[in-house]
């Protein structure tokens, strides 16, 4: 069994994905009080993709990744099967993004939250031991079955408790702490899983085939810079409350004042106006037809 090293490079790798699932918490849970808030369903999509790239995306996967940087096997190079690392973001990514349709249309009740949290739970399981599968040794990978299950149950749990602080929590402050505690959670489930791995070298070592950590590196830094950048951008061009409060106020006094419309006449017989008249001052009398 070869020797395994999580943190090859020290404090830096697990400083830094504790960080970016901090962030992508925080700008993620932002975005989905923005989900029940918008008036349109197409605001309403907007929002919730940009909510599940967030959480999916940087909080989980990226972590996952960056993670994955301090991850050494004594013996043996590690390269990344390209087409499988990118499966298991676009998973990471659609899991989050199923559980908040879930939990996000219509009345927020246990049931959708735990049906939610099971479905991106496993997701967020799958996400990880699909990347750990996208790597290429001179070795053959193996887990523990407890430990592997413990952090399925992490998984669901964490995203569980993601989602109803999502569709419960407002408050500027309630939002950072919901992130730093959802930062921790990602974090434990995945080294949870990693401590469940064990490496057994092959006798005879070739050249491992993949893409290298610093191929990759390059890429994943730029779109998260990226996808951060869009995301701040996006929240703060986006009108607030007091925003939309503002603009209707000054739509209701630009609408001109309604004009006065005259009662119609009630109906009059014929001659009882006149007659009614009759006898009063500046009325003039009838004149009577002469006789022959």
């Amino acid at each position: 069994m070869a020797n395994i090293n999580h943190f090859e490079y020290g404090w830096i790798t697990p400083a830094l994905s504790y960080a970016l699932s901090v962030l992508g918490s925080f700008l993620g849970l932002v975005c989905v009080g923005r989900v029940r808030a918008a008036p349109a369903t197409g605001q309403r999509i907007w929002w919730g993709v940009l909510a599940a790239w967030a959480i999916g995306g940087t909080a989980i996967w990226t972590m996952h990744f960056m993670a994955m940087l301090g991850f050494g096997v004594e013996g043996t190079r590690i390269r990344y099967d390209v087409p499988l690392t990118v499966a298991s973001a676009v998973i990471a990514v659609v899991a989050v993004g199923i559980g908040l349709v879930i939990v996000g249309t219509g009345r927020v009740t246990a049931p959708r939250i735990l049906v939610g949290g099971l479905f991106t739970g496993a997701g967020v399981a799958a996400m990880h031991y699909t990347g750990m599968a996208a790597m290429r040794l001179n070795g053959d990978l193996g887990y523990d079955t407890t430990r592997v299950v413990l952090s399925v149950v992490i998984a669901v749990v964490a995203a569980t408790a993601a989602l109803w602080l999502a569709v419960t929590v407002r408050r500027p402050a309630a939002l950072i702490g919901s992130a730093l505690v959802m930062g921790i959670a990602v974090n434990g489930m995945h080294f949870t899983g990693m401590s469940a791995l064990s490496v057994h070298l092959h006798a005879e070592r070739g050249d491992v085939s993949g893409a290298g950590v610093s191929t990759l590196l390059v890429p994943i830094v730029l779109a998260v810079i990226f996808v951060v950048v869009g995301l701040v951008y996006a929240l703060l061009a986006a009108p607030t409350d007091e925003d939309r409060a503002g603009a209707a106020y000054l739509d209701a006094r630009r609408e001109p004042a309604p004009a006065i419309v005259p009662p119609p006449a009630e109906p009059d017989p014929v001659g009882l106006r006149a007659r009614s008249t009759l006898g009063q001052p500046g009325t003039p009398f009838p004149r009577r037809r002469a006789e022959d």
